[in-house]
């Protein structure tokens, strides 16, 4: 579900923008709808899973909620890491992947739906998102084509709930977290960011770390990892920290991160024209849900 709620501020998989913890100044001045915080997405999606567990249990059927990960836990890895407290105990989150993973992989409802007969197994699918006769959204692609998703029972009551319109959220989010597509090239050859990611790089080699960007660095980390194996565990770990803090504290001395947030931000503001209307509509129905979140579930912890 949280995959799902995605904001503007990780429409391209290589940057983040300034909106993953709050904004800055210039977006706080700015009088158009913000897009939410991971913090506050998160809570969307924890709202989200208690209506549907509350509407399954009216209808008969037990469902679990995931809140396994804490909120610290939770915090969302982008490109740009400059969160140097939180690498020095998480690294870039390898063991929080992973522990997500296994609770994935031992999810209580798929468990109990394959403990259900033919016939209640099919009413649980009905109840949970209206089965094979559930009607099909469908919304445009700014790169082009189009997105299907099948919405019925207790998640399109839940999603009705928060957000009013789910066909709405729907279409204008796949058109707002979408937009990398139109920019996502032009962005990581611009001669700012580019002149950052260089300056990070420089300071990266004078810890002892030599690469040549942060995707690089962490693609070091991830086959370290694997090469070590679950026998050197712990060794593989305490490596990830290392270059995570490393990385973290690279990014703060060159200002990557504000660099690449304006950045983004010029490109997404040069598409406004275009998909301003659409952008605005998702960001306000993402503020209306969490508004409404904050009365259903508290923050985790």
């Amino acid at each position: 579900m949280r995959r799902a709620l995605v904001s503007l501020c990780v429409v391209v998989a290589a940057v983040t923008t300034g909106c993953a913890d709050g904004g800055d100044g210039r977006a706080q001045q700015d009088p158009r709808p913000r897009a939410l915080t991971w913090r506050q997405e998160l809570r969307v999606a924890d709202a989200q899973q208690r209506l549907t567990r509350q509407c399954m249990n009216r209808r008969g059927f037990a469902y679990w909620e995931d809140r396994s990960l804490t909120l610290r836990e939770s915090r969302p890895v982008r490109y740009v890491q400059d969160d140097v407290a939180w690498a020095r105990t998480h690294g870039y989150g390898g063991r929080i992947e992973a522990k997500s993973l296994r609770v994935h992989e031992r999810n209580p409802n798929g468990t109990y739906r394959r403990s259900l007969s033919p016939s209640r197994r099919a009413a649980f699918d009905t109840a949970l998102d209206g089965g094979d006769g559930a009607r099909m959204l469908t919304a445009p692609l700014p790169g082009g084509g189009e997105t299907r998703k099948r919405v019925g029972g207790c998640t399109e009551e839940a999603e009705h709930a928060l957000y009013g319109d789910p066909a709405a959220w729907y279409r204008t989010g796949r058109i707002a977290t979408g937009l990398g597509a139109l920019y996502g090239d032009e962005l990581m050859r611009d001669r700012r960011l580019t002149a950052a990611v260089r300056a990070w790089s420089r300071c990266m080699r004078k810890a002892g770390r030599p690469y040549e960007d942060p995707r690089a660095a962490r693609e070091a980390v991830r086959v370290n990892t694997g090469r070590l194996g679950a026998a050197r565990a712990d060794e593989a770990f305490a490596a990830e920290r290392k270059t995570a803090v490393a990385d973290a504290t690279c990014a703060r001395e060159t200002s990557l991160r504000a660099v690449a947030t304006a950045r983004e931000t010029y490109y997404l503001d040069r598409l406004r024209d275009r998909f301003g209307k659409d952008i605005d509509t998702y960001r306000h129905l993402g503020q209306r849900s969490y508004d409404r979140a904050v009365r259903i579930v508290p923050e985790r912890g």
